[in-house]
């Protein structure tokens, strides 16, 4: 049964434990492939964490000359292939979320495949398996719609498409009211 990526944004409590775990995941080089914000520093202490939302038709991958971003058959959009990579940097341009990053030293873009060698044998991305406040979790589709029902949400606070791209994302992300004014982030 496919799973997807579900963040429940009012739970983050900025321990960082998914960037800590993500750097552990296989072919990750130690690299954080995932980012937590401060949504309102010297406000208040919410954080939130923020990744790649593995679009259905994704720009990074549209944008990329070389095709070096591959789109796994679960959905996955890869980080570029090293074979492929010209390092043109089209992706990191192309997605309206900032979320691929370009490595100069070896001129190659990098962002969260979804810890693809984990989530393609059904087992949670290293973020979700980490997370002690449930604020990511690796859910089904059935799961996700009882908890869309729990939370009574309508569409302008449950995040399905995006506005610049074409489609639904692979990951689910539910806005709760602390974070409305932040919509422009996703």
């Amino acid at each position: 049964m496919k799973k997807r990526l579900y963040l429940e944004l009012e739970n983050c409590i900025g321990c960082r434990s998914c960037l800590a775990a993500c750097t552990q995941c296989g072919g990750h080089d130690q690299r954080n492939r995932n980012y937590v914000y401060d949504v309102n520093p010297l406000v208040n202490r919410q954080t939130m964490p923020l990744m790649c939302l593995h679009c259905v038709n994704p720009a990074c991958a549209r944008s990329c000359p070389a095709q070096a971003i591959q789109i796994h058959e679960t959905g996955a959009v890869l980080s570029a292939l090293v074979e492929k990579c010209i390092g043109c940097q089209n992706c990191t341009i192309a997605c309206p979320y900032g979320i691929p990053k370009f490595d100069t030293e070896q001129n190659l873009m990098y962002k969260c495949d979804l810890c693809i060698d984990r989530t393609k044998d059904g087992i949670p991305p290293m973020c979700a398996s980490v997370c002690p406040s449930n604020t990511l979790q690796w859910l089904t589709d059935e799961e996700i719609e009882a908890k869309q029902k729990q939370f009574n949400l309508d569409n302008g606070k449950w995040v399905t498409s995006m506005p610049y791209l074409e489609g639904e994302t692979n990951v689910k992300v539910n806005l709760p009211g602390i974070l409305q004014g932040v919509t422009k982030l996703f």
